[in-house]
């Protein structure tokens, strides 16, 4: 079942009663083999595809409670992410999930939801802390059993919307900061979360579980982070929509960092409306992020309590908006081109038909010299960023500092370090202070080249309000020897300028999606969820996975 967006209510609940009048089938969402996966819990309700809205709307008319949410994705995940498939994205469950759900079903009958993720279970990656009983750990056997004294801000506002953190995610280990060979979705406590379109495949990185998990109805959405390309480019792989926030419109504070010049956390969802409502949510200003106030004193105040959902109607609300198309990142992934260009053509269709100016082609330079100025800044951020959060962890935390994690991995080198090494920790740990003359003149290289020289540049020349262009993939086999080789991909410009991107589903190559991404300039999140919205509404190209083996593997 899929249902889109508030105009559905009506007909999610004319199904749902239908569902319900079923004595025993729950959903029949694919299982691997082809084999229809059944929920045990005895709740009726059509799990495949639900919106934050269809839930709201059963929730609402009291044929659905959050208790029984919490029970049919438990139920979820035991059959496709423990057994079956094995998706491996859902790294630890909350052992409070269910009281939790059980106080906000009574808080609804008593006084009504207080949001649109009142009482919806969500997933959140392993790198943002969660206090209570569940433990953050990037991932990493050398944080295990630490437990943050409290939620990072952004779980804060989730919770205080009413969501339910229903467990964590797994991730590429210290989201993929570790080493040059990583497989993407590689973790010394979770393992290998595989794609759930064909199982042999790279899920990305490093958001790689919270990808997998929305993708595969285990939750209805989830929270990733990116520092450059880990929400946008697992997101592209597996089939959903990833947004990535302006750099201080979501709060960091509680966040495993690697860059506090380019990390951010966001939604990852199943719809744009979904994407909306969640960003509406997370973001706000924050006293323990230095940069959500330089947000608000940058004049951007307004986006945190903006609605982002404004725009999103019945119909597109893009006329007149131009685009630059960056048909570059398409001709640069000769695999399946013509595919790719037929993916391209039908977007370029559908965004003219909404009235969408698009200037096609355009350039957005990359500097040879980005790229090392870029992963210069992140060794020193990360050093100084890391051994800040390990410090603050209490005496009780199993390391303290960059340099302990370093030793605890040559330690246990047979369990940490048997695929690939840590030569990215090395060489952080041997960068000097955030004073440093190198330090600092790669930032402004990186600002000068991907803003002045690069977005914001090409922008006003072209008199654009965005930038269309390749998310990445097809996915390519995993590979623990070689490790993750490159799908292409477009992050790149955005990351090191902290401007937000879009990415939503367009299209396959044979079983593997393939991704839109849209970015454009500080703040400008509803545009670009404007234009993804009027992409989705035109081609409903997202489709739910079927777990293949392989390629080669007969079809279910």
């Amino acid at each position: 079942m899929r249902v889109h967006g508030s105009s559905s209510r009506r007909v999610f609940l004319a199904a749902a009663a239908t569902a319900l009048s079923a004595p025993a089938l729950v959903s029949r969402l694919r299982g691997a083999g082809g084999a229809p996966f059944r929920s045990r819990s005895q709740s009726r309700f059509v799990l495949e595809e639900a919106t934050l809205e269809s839930l709201q709307a059963g929730l609402g008319s009291g044929q659905l409670t959050s208790a029984g949410l919490v029970r049919l994705y438990l139920d979820r995940i035991a059959a496709l992410d423990r057994t079956g498939p094995v998706l491996a994205s859902v790294l630890e469950l909350n052992p409070e999930a269910l009281a939790i759900a059980r106080g906000l079903d009574r808080e609804r009958r008593r006084q009504g939801p207080r949001s649109l993720l009142h009482g919806i279970p969500i997933l959140v990656k392993d790198n943002i802390d969660t206090a209570g009983r569940m433990t953050t750990t990037a991932g990493s056997l050398a944080l295990a059993g630490s437990i943050a004294a409290r939620d990072a801000f952004v779980v804060e506002r989730l919770r205080a919307a009413g969501a339910i953190v229903l467990g964590k995610t797994n991730l590429s280990e210290w989201a993929n900061f570790r080493g040059s060979r990583s497989s993407s979705g590689w973790s010394a406590r979770g393992g290998q979360t595989r794609n759930p379109y064909v199982l042999d495949r790279n899920p990305s990185g490093s958001s790689s579980g919270s990808a997998v998990a929305v993708s595969a109805n285990l939750c209805a959405v989830a929270v990733g982070t990116e520092t450059d390309g880990s929400i946008i480019s697992p997101a592209s792989l597996c089939g959903i929509v990833g947004l990535k926030p302006t750099v201080g419109l979501v709060s960091r504070s509680g966040i495993i960092p690697i860059s506090h010049s380019q990390d951010t956390a966001g939604p990852m969802t199943r719809t744009v409306r979904d994407a909306a409502i969640v960003l509406g949510v997370m973001a706000g200003p924050d006293p323990r992020d230095a940069a959500t106030a330089a947000a608000s004193a940058a004049g951007a105040a307004g986006a945190a309590g903006r609605d982002y959902l404004a725009g999103l109607g019945a119909a597109p609300n893009v006329a007149g908006l131009r685009v630059g198309v960056l048909r570059r990142t398409f001709e640069a992934l000769p695999a399946q081109a013509e595919l790719l260009t037929a993916t391209l053509a039908a977007t370029l269709a559908a965004l003219g038909a909404a009235g969408v100016a698009l200037v096609d082609p355009v350039e957005c330079p990359r500097a040879p010299e980005l790229g090392p100025a870029e992963f210069e800044v992140m060794l020193y951020e990360f050093k100084a960023g890391l051994n800040t959060y390990l410090g603050g962890l209490g005496p009780s935390a199993p390391i303290h500092s960059l340099r302990e994690l370093i030793e605890f991995n040559r330690r246990n080198a047979a369990r940490e370090l048997a695929w690939f090494g840590q030569e990215t920790l090395e060489l952080a740990e041997a960068k000097g202070p955030l004073t440093d003359p190198a330090y600092l003149k790669a930032v402004a290289t990186c600002r000068r080249l991907a803003r002045e020289e690069g977005i914001d540049g090409v922008l006003e020349k072209h008199r654009l309000d965005a930038f269309l262009s390749f998310s990445g993939g097809p996915a390519a086999v995993r590979d623990s020897v070689y490790g993750d080789r490159g799908s292409g991909g477009s992050t790149s410009p955005s990351a090191p300028a902290g401007y937000p991107c879009l990415t939503v589903p367009a299209g396959f190559v044979r079983e593997l999606p393939v991704g839109i991404a849209f970015f454009g300039p500080a703040w400008s999140e509803p545009t670009l969820l404007q234009l993804g919205w009027a992409v989705e509404q035109a081609s409903r190209r997202r489709q739910p996975p079927r777990f293949l083996p392989s390629l080669d593997s007969p079809p279910p």
